[in-house]
């Protein structure tokens, strides 16, 4: 078992940047592969990026490929999503996930945990 608490979402302008964090406690964080994921009003949650449990490999979306970094510090049990140039349509709640295995996952069925989310807001 896992718990997972987002912090560092807001309001932001277009092209502005946030960086969100992810505090873990419960079992080891090491252990389980992370990933945020967002959810726009009206629409289905969306992968957005992850990466495996020592941070070598880490995989992006296309929509935010090259403007977000996803990182994690095992020694701090956390995790982060760097979000530069933001756009309106990054507009939504984003959560972490957290699953045990080596693989980074994309479809939210396969999370084992999740946050409970923050609010990020996009102004154009």
């Amino acid at each position: 078992q896992v718990q997972l608490v987002e912090s560092g979402g807001g309001l932001v302008q277009a092209g502005g940047r946030l960086r969100l964090s992810c505090a873990a406690s419960g079992r080891t964080f090491s252990s389980y592969v992370m990933g945020w994921f967002r959810q726009a009003p009206g629409k289905e949650r969306e992968f957005v990026a992850g990466i495996t449990w020592n941070g070598g490999s880490t995989y992006y979306s296309d929509s935010v490929k090259g403007r977000f970094t996803i990182s994690r510090d095992n020694a701090k049990n956390t995790l982060y999503l760097q979000m530069n140039s933001l756009k309106p349509e990054d507009t939504a709640v984003y959560y972490c996930a957290a699953r045990g295995g080596s693989y980074i996952f994309t479809t939210p069925s396969n999370s084992d945990f999740w946050g409970q989310g923050t609010q990020v807001t996009v102004s154009s």
